[in-house]
């Protein structure tokens, strides 16, 4: 079973910052790119950090309100920092959360909820920069066609890793919530059926309605287990 790599859908070329790079700069690079963060990297293009939206507007809250209206907030030594920096050495969040070219969808997603970030520079293995992957690439996977998940579970999952020919379970799929339907030889194959299809690309959901004709999970089968054992001794 193949999963789409972060290689297949990170950004490239990627637009990045110096830790030089001014204040300024920065706004108008998020703004006039339509991103929400930039990578940051040295003289030798690795990743040392990342500038997003909320460190810049960390200036505009440390400002005083012109009416005295609005409390003034006493941040912390650090935010204060942040919000007195002019540069992106200063503003960055270091050291950067990044991803790797050969991380599938689910690797890179998972490091993003876990940390939550809505984008991941994705760096080689000399952690230079060489693709930007955002939640919205990531989505990407979610518009694979109805057609291709069908042939990867029957073919890929049922019938060459179990053996299941075509027809003894039915595959349908529809905007990419898969049901199954038939009879598999063994009770305890049921799940990790299921469990294979939850995790092929671009599937929302699973139902089944599978059958067995041998429970192996139940207490009975695994006494008699010996005993059959014996016999075809």
């Amino acid at each position: 079973m193949s999963h789409r790599m972060v290689s297949d859908l990170m950004t490239t070329p990627v637009v990045k910052a110096n830790r030089d790079t001014g204040f300024k700069e920065l706004a108008k690079l998020l703004a006039e790119c339509d991103i929400t963060a930039v990578p940051v990297v040295d003289d030798e293009e690795r990743v040392v950090g990342v500038v997003s939206e909320a460190d810049l507007l960390r200036k505009e809250a440390a400002q005083l309100d012109p009416a005295g209206l609005l409390p003034v907030l006493h941040p912390g030594p650090s935010a204060r920092a942040k919000a007195e920096a002019t540069t992106a050495e200063g503003l960055m969040n270091s050291p950067a959360v990044t991803a790797r070219p050969q991380w599938t969808a689910v690797e890179a997603a998972q490091v993003m909820e876990r940390h939550h970030v809505k984008r991941l520079p994705v760096v080689d293995e000399a952690d230079r920069l060489i693709g930007v992957i955002s939640r919205a690439d990531l989505l990407r996977v979610f518009l694979r066609g109805d057609s291709a998940i069908r042939e990867e579970i029957s073919g890929e999952i049922l019938l060459r890793s179990f053996g299941i020919t075509p027809g003894t379970i039915t595959v349908r799929v529809v905007d990419g919530r898969v049901s199954l339907k038939g009879t598999v030889e063994r009770k305890s194959l049921i799940p990790v059926v299921v469990r294979l299809c939850q995790g092929v690309d671009g599937v929302v959901g699973v139902s089944a309605e599978l059958r067995h004709r041998i429970d192996d999970t139940s207490a009975a089968s695994e006494a008699d287990a010996p005993r059959r054992a014996g016999l075809a001794t």
